[in-house]
Formats: C-alpha cells, sequence, structure tokens
C-alpha cells in the first residue's frame, strides 16, 4: 500500500485507530474522531447570515466520559509527522487538554503541555502510543489529585439517555469546580457570560457531587422567582422528590416540552422547615430580612449545608454589609459556589475578595466567537434635548401649574425629575420605525425605562404608535415591572419563543438580569446604565441565539449614550456595528457594513466556501436615595433627532467615527472603483432604478445625502458629487441646458412634444421615474417621434418600451464627438463628454446636456 494516495481520512482508519486500539484505548468510550467543539462564528452581512467554520479536532481522547486527556490532529502522508502540531496546540489550549499528538499514519510527535515530560516534545513510533492509565497517571500528578480527590474527579456526569452533552467550554467549568473542591477548595467563583448556560453548568457540578457523596445537602440561592422556578422545572428536574423550594406559596410551572408541575414546597403554611429535603432552592428575600423573625435561614443550623450555589453572585450577596451576605456567613463551613456573568469589582463590593479568583471564565467575546452567542448591532439615537440640555422660560409653568425650576435639565434629569412627553412620544417613533423598517413588527422587544412610572408611560406611546396591532391583540404591548401583577404574569409568555404575545415589552429592572429571553431580537436603553456590570447584564438579554426561529443576531438600540460602555477595557464584547442615525435617516442600521474575522481583519463581501448560510436569503421577517421625588411634568417642548455619524468597526477592529458624507463617499468608492466604472455601470443599465435599489439594499439609500446637501438633485448627480467630487447640477438645470442647447432639432413637431414633456418630467420627478412605462401612455396611440430623416412611425419602434430610451432606439444621428475641452477639463466634464458619446438613455442626455463645451 502507497501511504501517498491515501486521503487523511484512510491515514486515520488504517494506521491512528489500530494504534490506539493496540495501547488499550476503548473505542466505544474513549476515542471520539473528528469533534466539533464550537458552532461556527455568526457573520452577519446586512440580513444574510452565516456561520463559519466549526473547530473540529481529529481525534479526543477521553479517560472517563466527558473528561478529556489527549488531542490527535491527523494529517495525509504529504505532510511531515509533526505537521499538525500547531493546530492540535491551538485546540488544546481551547479544550484544556494536556497532552497532544501530531500524526500522518508513519509515528506521532508528542507534545505534554504540563511540563512534566523531558523533553516536552519528542517523537515516538507508531505502537509506542501510551495507554489511558499511563496519561492518567500523569494526569493526577499535573492535578494534585489524591486518591481520595480522584474518586470525586471520576464521578460520571448525569446522562439522561438523550445524548445530550455539555458544550466543552462547560466541561472545562464543571471540571475546574469538581477538581478544585476535591483539593478542598471551599469557595469557588465561575464567570461565565449570559446565556451560556450557568445554571446547567451548576446543576452538572452538583449532581456529581452529590452522587459522589461528597455534598448530600445543598442550597441554591437566587433573587428573582422566575430564576428560581425556571430551575427547579428545567435544568433541576433529575432531583425530583429530593428537592423543594423554600417558600409557602404553591406554584404550577410549565416545563419546557409543555407539560405542567407543581413545585414541591418545603415550608407549610406557619413557615415550618422540612428537613427532609436533600437539595433546596430558595430567594434571598423569602429567607431573610431586615427583622429577627423574617431570616428564615436560621432555623436551619449553621452546618445543615454541605453546599451552596449563589446564582448572579454579583449582585446583592457581592457586598460586605449586605443583607444577604449574612446568608453565606452563617452557613460559612458549606462549600460556596459563586456564579456570575460579571464579577462585580469596586472599592465596596468584591466577589473576587469574598470567592477568590475565578476557577474558570469564559467571555462574551468567546462566545460570539465560538458561535454559541449572537452578534449584535447597535444604533446609537442622539436627541436635541439630551445632548443640549433644556432650560424652562422664565415663569415657564408644569403640568400643576407651578413653576419649574431655572436651571439646566439634561440626560440624567429627564423621565426621573422631569418629564418631557414629546421626548417619549419620539422614542416610540423611533423604535416602531425600526421595526416597520426591519420588516418584522413581531420582533420581541425589551424596553429598559427609567422607573415604573417611566415605563407605564412608555408603554402608552408605544400603543398609541402601534395602534394597529394592539387593537389585534391588547398584549402586543405591555409593561412588566415588579409592581405589575398583570404584566408579571405575562413574562412566561414573552420569553417562550413560541408564544406571540406580548410583543413590545417595557420595564425598568426587572428584566435585566436572569430572565432567559430566548427570542429576544431587539433591546431598547432608555434610561442610564452607570454600572459595566448592569450593562454587560443588559446586552446578555439578547445574545442567546434560538435557531428554531431563526434568530442568530439581535439589535440595541440606546437613547441615553449607556453604549459608551463599549470604550471601557472591561467590555470584552464588541457589537458588529454601530450606527447613530442623523434627522430623517432610517432608523435600522446599513447593511453594507463589511464582517471582520476575529482578529477585527475584513472578510470578504459574500460568504466564502467554508461557511454555511443560516438566514436571511429572504427578509425575515436608580432613584436617589432620600426617597421618591416629585416629577415635573412639562407640556410642548419639542425634541428631535440630531444625530448625523455612523460608527462602526474599521478592519483593525477600531471604531471609527465620521460624518454620514464621508461615509457614503468611502462605501461608494468601495463598489465603483473609479468615475469609468461608475459610467460604465449607469450606461449599462437597463433600468437607473436598480442600481439605486442595489445601492439601497445594501445600506447605501441616498435620500439622506440628497437631503443633507439641501439641493433637488438627481441620483447620477449624487453619485458624481459625493463619490467623485464633480460639481452637481439640479435636475431643473440641467433640463433646462438640454432645451437650450436644441440637441433633438432632428426630431419633428410631435415628437418634440414628446421629448419636452419628457424633460419636464425628469425636471419635477428625476430620471427613475422615466422607467415607467406608463409616463407616456396617453401618446402610445399616434404615431408620435420620429426622426426627420426616417419614414418609420414611432410607434412600431420598441423604443417605445421604456421612454427612457426614446432618443437613442430612433436616432440616426450619430452622436458627435467629444470636444477636447471637455476631455481636458475636470472629471465631471469627462464623464459629460463620455456620456454624450454612448448617448444609452435620456439621462445620459440630460446629464452631458450640463457640459458647458
Amino acid at each position: 500500500m502507497d501511504k501517498r494516495n491515501l486521503t487523511e481520512r484512510d491515514i486515520c482508519t488504517k494506521f491512528i485507530t489500530p494504534a490506539l486500539r493496540n495501547a488499550g484505548w476503548d473505542e466505544m468510550l474513549q476515542i471520539r474522531e473528528e469533534v466539533s467543539f464550537t458552532k461556527g462564528r455568526i457573520i452577519v452581512r446586512g440580513k444574510l447570515v452565516t456561520r463559519g467554520q466549526a473547530k473540529r479536532a481529529d481525534y479526543i481522547l477521553y479517560y472517563r466520559p466527558n473528561i478529556p486527556i489527549a488531542l490527535i490532529e491527523a494529517k495525509d502522508y504529504s505532510h511531515s509527522v509533526g505537521d499538525g502540531m500547531q493546530q492540535a496546540l491551538d485546540y488544546a489550549a481551547t479544550l484544556n487538554i494536556p497532552f497532544v499528538f501530531s500524526s500522518n499514519g508513519d509515528g506521532f510527535v508528542f507534545h505534554d503541555r504540563t511540563s512534566g515530560s523531558t523533553p516536552r516534545e519528542a517523537n515516538i513510533v507508531l505502537d509506542a502510543f501510551p495507554a489511558p492509565g499511563d496519561l492518567w497517571a500523569r494526569y493526577r500528578v499535573w492535578k494534585g489529585l489524591t486518591p481520595e480527590a480522584e474518586k470525586i474527579v471520576l464521578q460520571d456526569y448525569y446522562d439522561d439517555g438523550s445524548g445530550k452533552a455539555p458544550r466543552y467550554y462547560q466541561v472545562n467549568a464543571i471540571n475546574a469546580a469538581i477538581e478544585a473542591i476535591a483539593r478542598g477548595q471551599d469557595r469557588i467563583l465561575l464567570v461565565m457570560a449570559t446565556g451560556t448556560g450557568k445554571t446547567y453548568t451548576a446543576f452538572k457540578i452538583i449532581w456529581r457531587l452529590w452522587k459522589a457523596g461528597r455534598k448530600k445537602r445543598i442550597l441554591f440561592l437566587a433573587d428573582r422567582n422566575v430564576l428560581i422556578d425556571q430551575t427547579m422545572v428545567n435544568d433541576f428536574r433529575p432531583f425530583g422528590g429530593t428537592m423543594a423550594k423554600l417558600s409557602t406559596n404553591a406554584k404550577t410551572i410549565e416545563r419546557e416540552d409543555g407539560s405542567r408541575i407543581d413545585l414541591t414546597l418545603a415550608l407549610d403554611r406557619k413557615r415550618r422547615i422540612d428537613t427532609a429535603y436533600e437539595v433546596y432552592l430558595g430567594l434571598y428575600q423569602a429567607i431573610t430580612g431586615p427583622e429577627e423573625r423574617q431570616k428564615l435561614f436560621r432555623e436551619f443550623s449553621p452546618n445543615f449545608f454541605d453546599l451552596i450555589v449563589i446564582d448572579e453572585c454579583h449582585r446583592g450577596s457581592a457586598a460586605e454589609d449586605s443583607a444577604w451576605r449574612e446568608i453565606l456567613e452563617y452557613f460559612s463551613s458549606a462549600t460556596q459556589i459563586g456564579l456570575t456573568a460579571t464579577p462585580k469589582e469596586t472599592k465596596y463590593v468584591s466577589n473576587i475578595a469574598y470567592f477568590g479568583d475565578p476557577v474558570f471564565s469564559y467571555s462574551l467575546k468567546q462566545g460570539i466567537r465560538d458561535g454559541f452567542l449572537a452578534p449584535y448591532k447597535v444604533v446609537k439615537v442622539h436627541i436635541d434635548r439630551d445632548v443640549e440640555g433644556y432650560r424652562p422660560e422664565k415663569g415657564q409653568l408644569d403640568r400643576d401649574g407651578e413653576e419649574v425650576e431655572d436651571r439646566i435639565y439634561n440626560v440624567k434629569d429627564f423621565d426621573r425629575n422631569l418629564v418631557i412627553d414629546d421626548r417619549t412620544r419620539l422614542v416610540a417613533q423611533k423604535v416602531t420605525a425600526f421595526l416597520k423598517e426591519s420588516g418584522d413588527r413581531f420582533q420581541k422587544t425589551i424596553i429598559f425605562c427609567v422607573d415604573q412610572e417611566h415605563a407605564a408611560r412608555m408603554r402608552q406611546a408605544l400603543i398609541n404608535e402601534n395602534a394597529d396591532l394592539v387593537a389585534e391583540n391588547q398584549r402586543y404591548v405591555m409593561r412588566i415591572t415588579g409592581s405589575d401583577t398583570e404584566g408579571q404574569a405575562q413574562l412566561g409568555n414573552f420569553i417562550d419563543p413560541e408564544s406571540k404575545y406580548p410583543v413590545l415589552v417595557t420595564t425598568s429592572r426587572l428584566l435585566s438580569t436572569g430572565v432567559d429571553a430566548q427570542a429576544c431580537r431587539l433591546i431598547v436603553l432608555d434610561r442610564e446604565v452607570g454600572s459595566m456590570t448592569e450593562f454587560k447584564q443588559i446586552v446578555g438579554r439578547g445574545t442567546r441565539v434560538h435557531e428554531d426561529t431563526a434568530k442568530f443576531y439581535f439589535t440595541l438600540i440606546d437613547f441615553r449614550g449607556a453604549t459608551n460602555h463599549f470604550a471601557d477595557p472591561e467590555f470584552d464584547g464588541e457589537p458588529v456595528q454601530i450606527y447613530e442615525p442623523g434627522e430623517g435617516d432610517p432608523v435600522a442600521p446599513p447593511e453594507n457594513v463589511p464582517p471582520t474575522d476575529e482578529d477585527g481583519a475584513p472578510l470578504p463581501e459574500t460568504p466564502g466556501g467554508d461557511e454555511t448560510v443560516v438566514a436571511g436569503q429572504s427578509s425575515p421577517f436608580p432613584p436617589p436615595a432620600s426617597g421618591k421625588v416629585k416629577k415635573v411634568y412639562v407640556d410642548g417642548v419639542g425634541v428631535t433627532i440630531i444625530a448625523e455619524r455612523v460608527e462602526y468597526l474599521d478592519e483593525n477592529g477600531k471604531l471609527v467615527t465620521e460624518s454620514l458624507r464621508d461615509f457614503t463617499k468611502k462605501a461608494l468608492r468601495k463598489r465603483f472603483a473609479s468615475l469609468d466604472d461608475f459610467l460604465k455601470r449607469w450606461n449599462a443599465a437597463a433600468r437607473k432604478q436598480a442600481i439605486i435599489e442595489e445601492l439601497a439594499a445594501e445600506g447605501l439609500p441616498l435620500d439622506p445625502i440628497v437631503e443633507e446637501l439641501g439641493r433637488d438633485l438627481d441620483p447620477f448627480d449624487v453619485i458624481c458629487h459625493v463619490a467623485f467630487d464633480a460639481k452637481p447640477l439640479t435636475r431643473r438645470e440641467r433640463a433646462e441646458n438640454v432645451t437650450k442647447r436644441n440637441i433633438f432639432t432632428t426630431y419633428g413637431n410631435k415628437a418634440r412634444a414628446v421629448i419636452d414633456a419628457l424633460l419636464a418630467k425628469y425636471a419635477d420627478e428625476g430620471v427613475l421615474n422615466l422607467d415607467d412605462t406608463t409616463c407616456c401612455e396617453s401618446r402610445r396611440s399616434t404615431p408620435l417621434a420620429r426622426p426627420s430623416n426616417s419614414s418609420a412611425p414611432l410607434a412600431a419602434s420598441p423604443a417605445l418600451s421604456r421612454p427612457s430610451t426614446i432618443f437613442n432606439a430612433n436616432s440616426t444621428r450619430k452622436p458627435p464627438e467629444p470636444c477636447p475641452s471637455a476631455l481636458s477639463s475636470n472629471p465631471f466634464r469627462t464623464s459629460c463628454a463620455r456620456t454624450w458619446a454612448s448617448m444609452a438613455t435620456l439621462s445620459v442626455s440630460v446629464s452631458c446636456a450640463g457640459c458647458s463645451s
């Protein structure tokens, strides 16, 4: 057998797998081939969404299920035996695998990442591959595992028989926590981005410790009822009858599979605790309080729990003087695991000071790169009152007839101390406009407001802007806040991807953390977010991918400058696009921003062969501590949008800010390499509208530029002026120049009448409407235009199928040669001469008529 003729897969089947089998590796339980461990990064090009190629290891070897200890990268025989090592080391670092091999079927190169071998990298023959026990012995030394600790580490994962396996980073987190606890560490911190399955990971850790007999009584703490309820019926479901909730309120919850279950309670009506359970789930608020009689946790002995898991530990339990911290300190003998997406580190609050450095971290950026989390676009909207501030007129009265305090009010005041209803209406209008422009008004949307009262006003404004859909179902817009019973009752429907309503939800803080809103496609920020921790949590509401509903990315609209946190070095998950619409601009961001790879380098404009199209081929779709402050309501104060900038990530992954005009110029020049290139495209296009539509589809609508220029320009002039610095003429100026030059003297009177009518239509409406075959419909029945030297009636000419081609189709006159002055002058005159020579359409004729030569 000539190895040179074998494929990489042949090398694996005929040489590498037999070598592993001979070394004692179990082919069914310990060897996995072609293991894809990422999903493939989601790449967004406008509405076209693709997935990049997933990372795939040729072999991963497991000592026990979900305990990977070796990785092999295979190559065909055209490569040397060690050619796959660098790629293998990169994969091994991601997967936290210590022993790495490369092979071409002749032998192996072995690399020991534990530094336990000398030399660290060595060649070994094909039949000398190490046995599982040999590598595990080295692994134990590397991890410092005693025989007792080894028993815990080797405890099997929970298997429900469905074949579902934890993702690679979840395996890393679970194993890191188990190994730390097995070595005697009693404070553990896991940092995992929102949407990466922290609760599922916690279940796997608890299950293994519980089954190993190391932790017999467990307490799971959270600060939201919905977190406890979701956890009991979903991730923690396998604990069954050994699990109960520390609550006196019975509740029936719907599971993910649609079945319903009554939650088991550990408290009776007199708040007496049943201590017969092994796994307890409780709210901080339910088991403690400022009064001694509320401190239910003291009914347990301090040594009752062996393990406490604190969900979202960056919140109440992080501060030393927190009433919730006293629960952790009371049960100080228990091993405590803190789960958070955003560890809080301030002068006064520190997760790390209490739990120690994280034993495992998985960031938002890494989740997006791996394709497990959704990327996102950002729309930054600037309102004039927010930027410039508002100072009331002297003697200005509020709605109650009281004089408004004379000072400058700014974004920190609006909707907290001072209410301008026009501002609220404008926000609602912009959100509604975005939904309409996107083509999908049923995108699940969360609007974050200053407080509950602001959320109520925003709900009303959105109802008025979406009256048609509210008429179909009143739950289209709802407020969900802590004090709104009816709204909270709809929370389950909002987070259920299969439930159509509610669609638009206003809130203040209730939905900022812990709510698994998988189908949320739009997040609106109409309140300041001063905390980086809270900002990351809010962004996390949209980062879950939901493939069943084709949700692969989401949009964040920011009215309050909260996205300035992107400039903070602590923020690690930059958006794929930041867009700031100006007055009159569409709210939806342009769709032609080029995507970049993981390192910020530009990707091709069209998907490559290693990408898979997954969606988009067709259109888809804190109050002051002094207490409650009286709000001042001021009527009749107008507000407008003033931003005219676009921010985007350049090829180096840096945010660039520039004017709308400069941005459009760059984008046009990327599309049209030169003036000649543009003219060829323009002249060759049977329908000029097609070019404009193509530009608009790629996020380059010309209308905003026309508005900015403030002149009645045709698309031809707009592009020539903006992209190539040509002097623009208005449509009327161009039409008048055609008339003055008597260009069409060879046509008869009737033809001239049609031409004059077309010129007037061009002056009023532009060249694009001349492509409409009905623009001269009333004149079709008579033979109108005919050159003076032609006997053929115009009605018989195919030119009538498109009025803008009438002159070219019926003219037998040879177009004049371009004059030297036109060619030697500025680029615009050059373009005039060339387009005059081609004489393809009326628009060309009108354009060239502007040449002064």
